[in-house]
């Protein structure tokens, strides 16, 4: 039996290993814990893909490992995490209305697993949905899971203080930032893919421009800028299907 085979699922499982660590920390409110267990997370399942192709071993059973494990990664944990930033909003705070008001603070944590559940629902769409071989039809769960796993640590380094630090803490915001992950995760919008296949600047602009873009984001807004490179990275997708549809409807593409 070939060991090689084996490698790609083992990965995935050290991607669902990660998640789940990641979970216990979300569980007990050390959000940053987590957010550093989801990145291993994603970045496990990143390998998982590319050692799969290099051994030319991709399975059906891969496959669903690798939805499984993404489901607790980057579905389960980013839910739990929204619910605990909404449900500890008061001593978040420190605000003395918001601690009297239990009427909507004892709902509107639930509303954080609408995360969960739109992640689920991607998921397996994704499994049957062939358009999503070379790219991507709404934004990918780990994504995703950056951008939600990102706020805790933001309002960690706001120290308490300045505007940043007013928005996530405030809970409608983190209601519709948790309404907009839901629709982003399931819109009709086709993404680029982040994959370099030939070392060429025609053939991969968009991919350069938007890791330059990235690498600049995070060296002068360090972990401010991982919500701005996702939603720079839906922007940029966007931008670039009009650009490429302005060239198919062109007189001289239908000539």
């Amino acid at each position: 039996m070939s060991v090689k085979k084996h490698i790609p699922n083992v990965i995935t499982l050290l991607n669902l290993t990660s998640g789940l660590i990641a979970l216990v920390y979300a569980f007990n409110t050390n959000l940053q814990m987590a957010f550093f267990w989801v990145c291993m997370g994603i970045f496990f399942d990143f390998w998982d893909g590319f050692f799969a192709r290099i051994f030319k071993v991709q399975s059906k059973l891969g496959l669903q490992l690798d939805s499984l494990a993404d489901m607790v990664t980057s579905g389960v944990v980013p839910g739990v995490t929204m619910y605990q930033l909404l449900a500890n909003i008061a001593d978040l705070r420190d605000d003395a209305n918001l601690s009297a008001d239990n009427a909507y603070l004892g709902i509107l944590p639930f509303v954080g697993f609408i995360i969960t559940i739109a992640s689920c629902y991607r998921l397996a769409k994704f499994n049957i949905d062939e358009r999503q071989t070379d790219s991507f039809i709404g934004l990918p769960t780990p994504a995703n899971a950056l951008f939600i796993m990102s706020l805790p640590v933001i309002l960690d380094k706001t120290g308490g203080v300045g505007l940043v630090f007013e928005w996530l803490s405030n809970p409608f915001i983190l209601a519709g930032i948790s309404a907009l992950s839901a629709y982003l995760l399931n819109a009709e919008i086709p993404l680029f893919s982040l994959k370099v296949k030939y070392f060429n600047w025609e053939r991969n602009k968009i991919q350069f421009v938007f890791l330059i873009a990235s690498i600049l984001l995070l060296f002068f807004f360090q972990y401010f800028a991982i919500p701005l490179i996702i939603l720079f990275y839906v922007i940029l997708s966007v931008i670039n299907n009009m650009s490429a549809k302005k060239v198919h409807e062109s007189p001289s593409a239908k000539e």
